[in-house]
């Protein structure tokens, strides 16, 4: 028997600087606690109304309310995407997902939920976007592609010219999820080609750039008829009031996301230039976080970090990455933290 995938969380480490979850290292606006403050008990007490959420996500992106549909974080979204698309064909056979790796596991783990059979393209040795590997491994039984741009947890951008030519090259029966967790940070987002691209659905998490995470909120966005099938999937009342309340004090707060941003630039240069430092090669991101080859320091450079109260990842097991550690680089102050506890062990003498 196939064995089940499943996503290992990790530990529940709190009680330090949390750098190993690609989290907004300085928390959600200060606008978002004073929404939430301003909750009565009856607001608590019934169903919540998601209109002004709903209104405020569409504004955002430039789009009509009919093509969002708000999800609890993106993990439902790639789950509502699963049990639409992912279902066997009438004949019994298997549907396809192609996945570039390395990936979010949570994608392979809802596609095994649906006993969808995994492509997985591994990666190139830059990790550039291997375009022709993912054409190639599209069939007639492909129900989905799944993107993430910038890549998980590589940071490298998917080129817009490649989406492109791959939602054009998929059965029209099958979707195209370009999730853009991340693309707050850098890269370019496919939203404004969603009118040409009906088979194309773009997932946001508020998770990361507005610091929402332990509130579950995300949208997917894509012509209404694709989004039916997960429109059906997804429970009526999935966003509690709470997340509803917060994202629209969260988009708001346009400042505050540029801010952090900023600081998101700045710690990924100064992470960049430790690594040069350090002779450590690392990959250029897109994202709020930075890949790095440690090789076979790496379980000390984890260990030294964790003395410091730092948690770092590793991502040794994932394909192409052996021996790398993956980094938050959010507010600055954080950023130099990790590089002073890296150092510790990268520098010293052999």
């Amino acid at each position: 028997m196939k064995p089940v995938a499943t996503y290992s969380k990790p530990p529940e480490l709190y009680d330090g600087l949390r750098l190993h979850q690609n989290e907004q290292t300085g928390g959600c606006s200060p606008r978002v606690l004073e929404a939430l403050a301003r909750l009565r008990a009856d607001q608590i007490s019934v169903y919540p109304p998601y209109s002004t959420a709903l209104a405020a996500c569409a504004a955002d992106l430039g789009l009509t309310e009919d093509r969002l549909v708000l999800v609890n974080g993106m993990d439902e979204g790639i789950l509502a995407l699963a049990v639409s698309y992912l279902q066997r064909g009438l004949d019994g056979a298997a549907a396809e997902v192609v996945i570039p790796q390395p990936a979010f596991e949570v994608f392979e783990v809802n596609a095994d939920l649906m006993s969808a059979r995994v492509v997985a393209v591994p990666p190139r040795p830059d990790f550039a976007f291997a375009l022709e590997e993912v054409l190639a491994a599209i069939t007639p039984r492909t129900r989905a592609v799944i993107l993430t741009n910038p890549n998980n947890p590589t940071g490298v951008s998917v080129p817009l010219a490649a989406i492109r030519q791959i939602a054009r090259a998929v059965p029209p029966s099958a979707i195209v999820l370009v999730d853009e967790a991340y693309i707050h940070f850098g890269g370019e987002t496919f939203v404004p080609e969603l009118e040409a691209y009906p088979q194309v659905v773009v997932g946001r998490t508020f998770s990361k750039a507005y610091g929402l995470a332990g509130l579950r909120i995300g949208l997917l966005a894509g012509h209404p008829e694709t989004l039916l099938p997960m429109r059906r999937v997804v429970p009526v009342y999935s966003i509690n009031v709470a997340a509803a309340v917060a994202i629209v004090a969260a988009l708001d707060d346009r400042e505050y996301v540029k801010d952090y941003v900023r600081q998101v630039t700045e710690s990924r240069a100064l992470f960049y230039d430790a690594c040069r430092r350090w002779g450590v090669h690392y990959w250029p991101s897109a994202a709020n976080f930075v890949l790095a080859r440690t090789g076979d320091r790496t379980a000390r450079v984890l260990e030294r970090a964790l003395e410091r109260g730092i948690y770092l990842r590793d991502r040794s097991n994932e394909p192409g990455c052996a021996g790398c550690v993956r980094v938050t680089t959010g507010l600055v102050e954080h950023t130099r933290r990790a590089i002073a506890a890296m150092e510790e062990v990268l520098c010293a003498a052999p």
